[in-house]
């Protein structure tokens, strides 16, 4: 029992430490959606966020935000033709709303994800994100998106 726990953790710890390493900067452009049409700015694991968010709780009915968050990076996988690891994400945010029953309220989200490069510094995501809002029933949403990044 002892040699197989060791041999796995053995086996973990490799697997961990040759998996390929976040930038230590970097900055996406985000033209649709998540975190939200703007700018984000990352540090090896963690990135900070803001722009514009827009999402559709109802079909048809678009509500948008203005938001700010921090993001976490893990779990690393390849670089393939990409400059940086695909990865998956969890975060949190601060949102201000800007329209429909949201309007001038703030609300606070949590999100998880996986973000996948394409090729070079295009990466597309895809999540889902929790927000809540006083007097507004807790929303979960899917979260795609698509942006540039660009490593220095």
């Amino acid at each position: 029992m002892q040699t197989r726990f060791l041999l796995a953790f053995v086996l973990l710890a490799s697997a961990a430490s040759s998996q390929p390493a976040f930038p230590k900067h970097a900055l996406s452009v985000n033209g649709f959606r998540n975190p939200s049409i703007g700018l984000e700015y990352q540090h090896q694991r963690w990135s900070v966020h803001g722009g514009y968010y827009v999402t559709n709780f109802t079909s048809g009915v678009t509500t948008a935000f203005v938001r700010a968050g921090i993001s976490y990076w893990w779990l690393p996988v390849g670089k393939g033709r990409a400059s940086m690891p695909s990865s998956f994400y969890s975060g949190v945010s601060y949102l201000r709303g800007l329209t429909r029953s949201y309007r001038q309220q703030n609300a606070y989200a949590a999100e998880i994800g996986f973000r996948y490069y394409v090729w070079r510094g295009l990466n597309a995501r895809l999540g889902l994100i929790a927000l809540a809002a006083r007097h507004q029933p807790v929303r979960f949403n899917p979260t795609p998106a698509i942006s540039y990044s660009f490593r220095f």
